[in-house]
């Protein structure tokens, strides 16, 4: 019987301090902006992780995304040794100007293996290059390649698991990237513009709204590997976060809800 009893109270003690939770996230939000509604909705406090025990969270979306039936082009195995890694720190910069000159297949390979390439294991499950909240790997990563040596242009998608790229959508889409990304001319003049989209269930199965903001935190995590790993190829790259959602959502064939583009990140010869 005692025990029961601590059960309901349990339970009574629990959906207070949820109602009292979102009454009080309910009333900042009326008070506040967009940006600043997100900011608190998505604190981490010890009410709202009281509440977050009885929230239902979304299931588990499988960790790898794959193209059934698309063309599949195996990369060279990522072994480049370059600069000192202070020295690469030191040397990275904002790079918007590239020259006509292809890149080639083995630093697309790198850049990627980079951005997001299996590493190992850690107690028995597989990392990446760039580090992620709770090993969920939120992140899909597709490269519209613009001039590429001995590789067409068109839409890839990287295969993690294989290291190789799957061709969604062959053609040149220069021009669509580059007004999709208000006119930056270096979408369409680089020689790869990477596009890194969020399944967001991913994270928020385990870490519910608060997840989100690790999901924008990886993002930078991801783009930061890209950005110094171009520099150690010797070539120049650029983080792009001012673009049109939607049609980038479009162009690449993503629904924009459960998968979003995040941030966009050019890589070219200088």
């Amino acid at each position: 019987m005692k025990e029961k009893i601590s059960h309901v109270s349990i339970f009574l003690l629990l959906a207070i301090v949820i109602i009292i939770g979102t009454s009080a996230w309910g009333e900042e939000g009326r008070k506040s902006n967009l940006g600043e509604r997100f900011h608190s909705e998505t604190s981490l406090t010890w009410t709202g992780a009281l509440a977050d025990l009885l929230r239902s969270k979304p299931k588990l979306p499988p960790l790898y995304k794959d193209y059934p039936g698309a063309k599949m082009i195996s990369l060279p195995k990522p072994d480049y040794r370059g600069m000192v890694l202070e020295d690469v720190i030191k040397k990275r910069r904002s790079v918007r100007e590239y020259s006509s000159r292809p890149l080639e297949l083995y630093q697309v390979s790198q850049i990627l293996f980079a951005a997001q390439g299996l590493t190992g294991s850690l107690h028995g499950r597989p990392v990446r290059a760039a580090p992620s909240a709770g090993a969920l790997y939120p992140f899909e990563v597709y490269v519209i390649v613009n001039n590429v040596e001995d590789l067409q242009k068109g839409i890839y998608h990287y295969s993690v698991v294989n290291h190789a790229l799957e061709l969604i959508k062959p053609g040149d889409f220069r021009s669509d990237i580059t007004s999709a990304g208000l006119k930056q001319e270096m979408l369409g003049d680089s020689g790869i513009t990477i596009v890194l989209t969020a399944i967001f269930d991913r994270t928020r199965h385990k870490y519910g709204e608060r997840g989100l903001r690790y999901v924008y935190m990886e993002g930078g995590h991801i783009s930061q590997n890209i950005s110094l790993q171009a520099v150690s190829l010797g070539l120049g790259s650029v983080c792009v976060g001012a673009f049109l959602d939607k049609k980038i959502n479009k162009l690449i064939e993503v629904d924009g809800q459960k998968e979003a583009v995040i941030y966009l990140h050019s890589v070219g010869w200088i």
